[in-house]
């Protein structure tokens, strides 16, 4: 690879894309040159990169010559158009969207987990859905040393996970109910002001949501082993920035809460707070804008004989997407795998 470096960010103009600058510069991800694309209506239009501003180019097929690294959070429908030109253009692609992540051509990356998972890439590489990778950070480590047999977990999900028009929708909701309104629903099927919903993406034919389905699915993927079971409900709740998860886990061998703690405090990309008698657990107010998954509420599953609970907190807009992502490029980097080896492999 030549020393120059030149990264793209696909969707700029969006929460995700904005903070994936963010990232690259706050991080000195060691580009020559960053450029920022989006569709034809923000074409021309300025986004933040340290102290200047990007222009943001028109998204076109063929503007990927020249592009090492493309890090594409613009919607399964862009990265399925235009992904496979960027890798057939010799640009290794990082898709943030739900479109590569279980196609078999495509490695599925969180860089604590299975980053030897890149050796193989074809071009594509998937960020994970975001409450996905926050769940296997902390369990990686347990599976590692004791095995994991099966995972329950109920998230508790942040309206940041749904963009910009869920940050609105809820202000909106909030403001409108203070002011004694009739809150409007936009986005969402019902209010998410001072109201829960046990329903993120699509209802599928077996009454799971396609939500709680990529939690199950991609939790085989990338730990590479289907004798791992998970079962998921997935909740979006009012609150802005931040996703919980209450995580029941059954291992196959025996971890006390002590042993779990020391582990995961030791373990990458995690930082336990865990003290109840002082009240010190993770909460998504607390952590936004931090790039650690937070783990809290250890403690025995006394209804089974080898059973741990334990409460994780993550920035969903950070480690759930835009820093795994940059993680995932600075794995390619430092493995050097920088190249796709064979730039026809999605192309029709």
């Amino acid at each position: 690879m030549s020393k120059k470096l030149t990264v793209a960010v696909v969707g700029a103009t969006g929460a995700v894309g904005r903070e994936m600058l963010k990232t690259l510069h706050d991080r000195q991800f060691p580009a020559t040159e960053v450029r920022a694309f989006a569709s034809a209506r923000s074409a021309g239009s300025k986004v933040p990169f340290g102290d200047t501003e990007l222009t943001v180019q028109e998204l076109k097929e063929d503007v990927f010559e020249g592009i090492d690294i493309a890090i594409f959070s613009a919607g399964g429908g862009t990265s399925e158009t235009f992904a496979p030109h960027a890798a057939h253009a010799g640009c290794v692609v990082v898709d943030n969207s739900s479109q590569w992540r279980m196609d078999e051509r495509c490695p599925l990356v969180v860089p604590e987990v299975n980053p030897d998972a890149l050796a193989d890439h074809n071009g594509i590489i998937a960020n994970p859905n975001c409450s996905t990778i926050q769940m296997l950070v902390a369990l990686k480590p347990i599976h590692d040393a004791v095995g994991i047999k099966r995972v329950v977990v109920s998230t508790y999900q942040a309206v940041s996970g749904t963009g910009q028009k869920g940050l609105e929708e809820l202000e909106r909701q909030t403001r409108d109910l203070f002011s004694l309104r009739d809150p409007e629903c936009k986005v969402y099927p019902y209010r998410i002001a001072f109201n829960v919903l046990p329903h993120i993406d699509v209802f599928l034919d077996n009454d799971y949501t396609k939500e709680e389905m990529k939690m199950t699915n991609e939790t085989v993927k990338i730990f590479n082993d289907p004798s791992v079971k998970v079962t998921a409900t997935c909740v979006r709740v009012p609150v802005f920035s931040g996703h919980a998860e209450s995580v029941n886990v059954e291992t196959v061998k025996k971890m006390t809460a002590k042993e779990c703690r020391i582990l995961l405090s030791q373990a990458p990309g995690l930082k336990v707070i865990d003290n109840p008698r002082e009240k010190l657990y993770p909460m998504p107010a607390y952590i936004a804008g931090d790039d650690e998954t937070y783990v809290g509420r250890i403690r025995e599953d006394e209804s089974i004989e080898n059973g741990l609970n334990m409460w994780i907190v993550a920035d969903n807009v950070r480690k759930g997407a835009a820093l795994n992502a940059v993680q995932i490029a600075e794995e390619l980097l430092r493995r050097d795998l920088v190249r796709v080896k064979d730039r026809n492999v999605f192309m029709a």
